[in-house]
């Protein structure tokens, strides 16, 4: 046992007492399940398999001890990765200056141990309790064949992810007010979502926006477009305020709506500006899907797809688009949803409204349809895939060409497509009107703040819309998207989408829809039917408005 290290067993406990020079007393109260002698004389055979519950205790009561009297060196040994460990366990105590750390370990379930810490902040003369929880997993060390603490970042604190640092000093960022469009103040309290959002927003506009920083323990991402993560703050600075494109109204019906589902996500827009109204997101990643998502469409990939159509001159929404059981083209066999009766006489707004994957699938290699038809449709009438400058990190969709069999998958909004709510929204927004405005959740002449040149894109005829929206009005009254929109008058239309992933028991729903001035899209992972899981919750939002 190392020398000041006293170990006591109190009430079946294991308390862990350790003095430290320099660093304040550290202690640690260890609830795992202990075990595990010294090792007999002569060379230790290399043990295979998981760890014991035995094994699990002493290694984390170890690592555990080590971290909280300091000693990052001997922690990191106590781990699969013994470099990257010292360097973030330093940074604890040196960069972020918590001290009087204490860790307390709960019950392990099996390889994994949660545990809590409770710190001091000490920083310049001043002080600040900090307590959260966290975990950690023991695996057998591939060579060593030890017990050992299977290091990841968020071993030491949640939201670390990988290179990511705590730090403690000035704000990287004077604190920001971010406002509504009413003037209406937006705040991780009342909008848990917006937490990532207004994160990135301060980052990038918190200079310009007329604030000083204060002090704050932080979370410093790798990456600089994340911005920082405020964790605590030890003195506070003057916020600056900056105003967004934001609904309060929009934004809380959005945070009500993805709540009735897990794995969800939002994104609301007003097509006549391209205006951002709301950003929603109910996961426990707590990854901002919304916006920076890459998920298959399903059938809401019908609206670009029948754009592309009509352009072309292969149909019209009068015209013809049988509807077959099956479809088979270029090795692919594409089947329509269970329950769905073929339709050879379908228009292409009877197998839009119903959403026929077949007749979409038996159009694809029409005289003027090429590889690169749908990906020329998504970019230069819809914007897809051309670096939005939003303001925040976005995905901006992508529809790579295709050739062979994955061509049938892509026009049905799978394969290759991929997409988020953010792009979808924006999607409903151009087939509205025609125009692709390019989504902002911070307009450019914000206090002469910035200097975005935004995405172009030439848009849709007025055929095209006129089409477009006459099939979607039909889907969203008498279609699919039907029972979710029931109850909303005005101008009204929608688009449902399923989208298959493999090794997923149920497909992601997908709905996408508008009503006067505002269009919205919602995924929800996992969720079966379009018009079942997202289609409420676009619904609750488009009734809400702006």
């Amino acid at each position: 046992m190392r020398k000041g290290v006293k170990v006591t067993l109190v009430g079946g406990v294991f308390a862990v007492m350790v003095g430290g020079a320099g660093y304040g007393a550290y202690n640690l109260v260890n609830g795992v399940t202990g075990g595990g002698g010294s090792p007999g004389p002569g060379p230790a055979a290399v043990k295979a398999g998981p760890p014991t519950s035995g094994e699990i205790g002493e290694a984390t009561k170890k690592f555990l001890a080590a971290w909280a009297k300091g000693d990052a060196e001997e922690a990191s040994h106590y781990t699969n990765n013994a470099d990257a460990a010292a360097t973030l366990l330093t940074g604890f105590r040196e960069d972020a200056h918590l001290t009087k750390v204490k860790l307390t370990a709960g019950k392990a379930k099996g390889p994994v141990v949660p545990f809590s810490v409770d710190a001091t902040l000490s920083y310049k003369g001043k002080t600040k309790p900090f307590a959260y929880d966290s975990e950690l997993t023991v695996v057998r060390g591939k060579t060593t064949g030890r017990a050992l603490v299977d290091w990841q970042p968020s071993v030491v604190h949640p939201d670390l992810e990988r290179d990511d640092t705590l730090q403690t000093g000035e704000a990287a960022a004077p604190p920001i007010q971010a406002v509504d469009r009413h003037g209406r103040v937006l705040d991780k309290k009342d909008y848990p979502s917006l937490g990532p959002v207004l994160d990135q927003l301060r980052a990038k506009y918190g200079d310009e926006a007329g604030g000083t920083p204060g002090v704050e323990l932080y979370v410093r991402h790798a990456d600089e477009n994340a911005g920082t993560e405020t964790l605590l703050t030890l003195a506070k600075g003057r916020a600056g305020q900056l105003k967004t494109t934001l609904s309060a109204t929009a934004q809380r019906a959005a945070e009500k709506a993805v709540a009735r589902h897990a794995e969800s996500s939002l994104v609301a827009v007003q097509p006549s500006s391209g205006e951002i109204l709301a950003v929603a997101n109910h996961r426990e990643d707590g990854f901002n899907a919304a916006f920076e998502g890459r998920l298959a469409p399903g059938s809401t990939m019908k609206i670009v797809s029948a754009a592309m159509l009509i352009d072309k001159g292969v149909t019209k929404a009068n015209g013809p688009a049988p509807c077959p059981d099956t479809a088979l083209w270029q090795g692919r066999r594409i089947d329509n949803l269970p329950g769905l009766a073929p339709n050879e006489g379908a228009t292409l707004a009877d197998s839009f409204a119903r959403s026929c994957n077949t007749a979409f699938v038996k159009l694809v290699d029409e005289d003027g349809i090429s590889d690169e038809s749908l990906t020329e449709e998504a970019q230069h009438g819809f914007g897809l895939g051309l670096d939005w400058k939003t303001g925040v990190t976005t995905y901006d969709g992508s529809v790579p060409a295709t050739s062979g069999g994955e061509r049938a998958e892509a026009i049905i909004g799978q394969g290759k497509v991929l997409m988020n709510p953010l792009n979808m929204a924006s999607v409903t927004a151009t087939a509205m009107t025609g125009a692709f405005r390019q989504p902002v959740i911070v307009t450019g002449d914000t206090k002469g703040m910035d200097d975005r040149e935004l995405a172009q894109a030439r848009g849709l005829p007025a055929s095209t819309v006129r089409q477009l929206t006459q099939m979607m009005n039909r889907t969203a009254v008498s279609g699919t998207g039907a029972a979710a929109m029931s109850g909303l008058g005005g101008n009204i239309g929608a688009k449902t989408g399923s989208a298959e992933v493999e090794g997923q028991e149920k497909p992601n729903s997908w709905f996408t829809g508008y009503r006067g001035d505002v269009a919205a899209a919602a995924v929800v992972e996992e969720g079966g039917h379009g018009g079942d899981a997202a289609g409420p919750i676009v619904a609750a939002v488009l009734a809400a408005g702006s």
